[in-house]
């Protein structure tokens, strides 16, 4: 009964969450992988359907360019002939070389008959000045009879024997045509120009029947032929300023602006293959989505032109698309089925391993709960007596710390002991000659002046109590905790070193505030005594000696710089300043104890002592205490 209760009372035991949480979060992270990888199958399935497509209409495009393109070439080159045909009339040449008015007439009668048989939009001569002397259209209102046309680049061409190719607008009619020009032949020299205008708004109808999207380009990049109407003389390239107004000069498109063509997007496929995308408007002249085509280009035989077929791209990118959900969707399905099945395995193989961990369970259960209580039992005896050991550590590191700070005050004042003599002998010999002069008055009756000898000793009396008092005061046990003035600190330091700086020309500079520190006063004042004491040691034997005390407020802390010129440290003995017993002075004048009792000091208190070595010499001193009240004036 004991091994059926057990488990259940160890698993009712469990939070929920700590169950349901990773399992959920499990859970999570296969749908967002099902996910990301559903994505990544349908963006591929589309990918490559997108190319296949492509290159299924690439194909079939290739077909219609080649198609269309040569009937473009050939309807150029049906009136190529013609204007080489004027030199086998006779009529031509005589008005060419003798213009006179009835031969103008014969000539305009004949290329009249001529360009209706052809079915050109006009036949027209030109001398070699460029001035029109015969035209087909005479009859007209708006003949070229007469015009100057020297600036066309097609006269010019021809005048010089070469074949004059030129599309442009007529700057008489404003209508666009190709014009086809030859330099006519007299007895081996040039004496006119024949010049036939092509009329090829025929393709842009066919196309617009066949509903076939096609634009031809000529050298200049600009449009003259389109399906489109909205294209024609667009520049299918940027052209720069000069090209603009070298075009404009030439007058060969009339007064057209020649925007540029800007489609909303270009990617280059391949030579002559690239997709662009066209935005669209609606009815209303709202924007809707881009219009994306294939463009497959061409250069046309026998010109500078170029033939580009517009294949649009909306239908293959939809079966696409569609292509690529179906891989999606197939994914998802194929991963639903992998699940479902590794759902059940995991089910059958819970339902028989429950059965045979249950029996397990308790048995195991039973057996760490005796030993974990035996380890608990143990390790609470192992604690208590830890925490009894080191409470006796503690104790004893704190008393060892006493005694050593206390053998440090000792050792400061043996150091002191010469001139303490010295500063009490000197007032117990003035109390003996004072003495011994007093009876001797006493006697005489000179009242007054032993009066003054008595005053006199007991000024004496004072100072060496003040002396004695300092002495006890410094040597007394101290506490870690307390508060002290960094003035009567500074002050009592000083006291007890007035000696040593009697006799030592020094210059002392004072700037701190008078600030009540965290410290006790007893231990701020040998802190002070050491690093004073040490900063003297350091300059013996100099004749200019100078000592700053440099305070500054820190946030919650104040620090003190004891700074002194003397010639510094070793950089060899830097990083063993304030290790116990190192010392660098002589013989038995120092123990090594100063600045190891004074950091320990600093420290108990909740500050520090640090050592710098600034680049000018010397060696300063920053002791950082807590600071219980904000500064008052500086000290004086």
């Amino acid at each position: 009964m004991t091994m059926m209760q057990c488990p259940t009372t160890s698993l009712r035991a469990v939070p929920p969450a700590l169950t349901v949480k990773p399992r959920l979060l499990r859970h999570l992270t296969l749908i967002l992988l099902l996910i990301l990888c559903m994505l990544g199958v349908g963006y591929l399935g589309y990918h490559l359907s997108e190319k296949s497509g492509i290159r299924q209409l690439r194909d079939n495009g290739e077909r219609q360019l080649e198609l269309h393109a040569r009937a473009v070439e050939s309807e150029i080159n049906r009136y190529t002939y013609l204007p080489s045909l004027l030199e086998l009339e006779s009529s031509v040449s005589h008005l060419l070389l003798h213009p006179t008015p009835y031969r103008r007439n014969l000539v305009n009668d004949y290329l009249e008959g001529l360009n209706r048989r052809s079915g050109a939009r006009a036949t027209f001569l030109l001398d070699t000045e460029g001035r029109v002397l015969a035209t087909s259209n005479w009859r007209e209102a708006d003949s070229f009879l007469g015009e100057d046309l020297a600036f066309r680049a097609y006269f010019q061409d021809a005048v010089q024997g070469r074949p004059g190719r030129f599309y442009g607008i007529g700057s008489t009619t404003g209508e666009a045509g190709y014009y086809l020009a030859h330099g006519l032949r007299y007895q081996g020299r040039i004496i006119g120009v024949a010049v036939v205008k092509v009329k090829l708004e025929a393709l842009q109808e066919r196309w617009e029947k066949a509903r076939l999207q096609a634009f031809v380009s000529d050298e200049n990049g600009i449009i003259i032929l389109s399906s489109d109407p909205a294209l024609r003389m667009k520049a299918v390239r940027p052209l720069s300023a000069d090209d603009k107004e070298r075009l404009a000069r030439s007058l060969q498109y009339y007064w057209w602006a020649l925007n540029e063509w800007e489609p909303r997007s270009r990617e280059s496929l391949g030579e002559g293959l690239e997709a662009i995308s066209f935005a669209s408007h609606g009815p209303d002249g709202q924007d809707q989505d881009d219009i994306a085509y294939l463009a497959q280009t061409r250069p046309l035989a026998g010109t500078p032109w170029h033939f580009t077929l517009l294949s649009p791209l909306a239908d293959l990118r939809r079966e696409a698309i569609i292509q690529g959900m179906l891989a999606a969707v197939g994914l998802a399905l194929l991963a639903f089925l992998l699940i479902a099945w590794n759902e059940r395995r995991k089910v059958i193989a819970t339902r028989l391993a429950a059965r045979e961990a249950l029996l397990a369970a308790n048995n195991e259960l039973e057996r760490k709960i005796a030993e974990r209580t035996a380890d608990l039992r143990a390790s609470n005896h192992r604690l208590l007596e830890e925490i009894r050991e080191r409470k006796q550590t503690e104790e004893n590191l704190r008393k060892a710390q006493d005694g050593l700070v206390q053998a440090g005050k000792l050792a400061v004042i043996g150091q002191m002991s010469t001139s303490i003599a010295h500063e009490l002998n000197q007032p117990l010999a003035a109390l003996r000659t004072l003495s011994g002069n007093t009876v001797r008055f006493l006697a005489r009756g000179a009242l007054d002046t032993a009066s003054t000898n008595l005053a006199a000793i007991n000024e004496l009396v004072d100072r060496m109590g003040r002396i004695t008092a300092s002495l006890r005061a410094f040597a007394r046990r101290s506490d870690d905790h307390g508060q002290a003035r960094l003035g009567k600190a500074v002050d009592a330091a000083l006291f007890l070193l007035s000696t040593r700086l009697e006799r030592t020309a020094l210059t002392l500079h004072r700037d701190f505030a008078d600030v009540l520190l965290a410290i006790d006063q007893t231990r701020l004042e040998q802190i002070l005594v050491n690093l004073i004491a040490n900063a003297l040691d350091a300059m013996s034997g100099q004749d200019d000696c100078q000592l700053w005390l440099a305070g500054r407020v820190d946030g919650s802390t104040y620090r003190l710089q004891v700074r002194d010129n003397g010639p510094g440290i070793d950089p060899a003995n830097r990083e063993h300043l304030f290790e116990p017993f190192f010392t660098t002075k002589p013989g038995e004048h120092g123990l090594g104890l100063g600045l190891t009792l004074s950091a320990s000091l600093a420290t108990a208190a909740g500050g520090s002592l640090a050592a710098h070595h600034p680049e000018g010499g010397g060696t300063a001193f920053e002791l950082c205490l807590p600071l219980l009240e904000n500064p008052g004036s500086p000290a004086p």
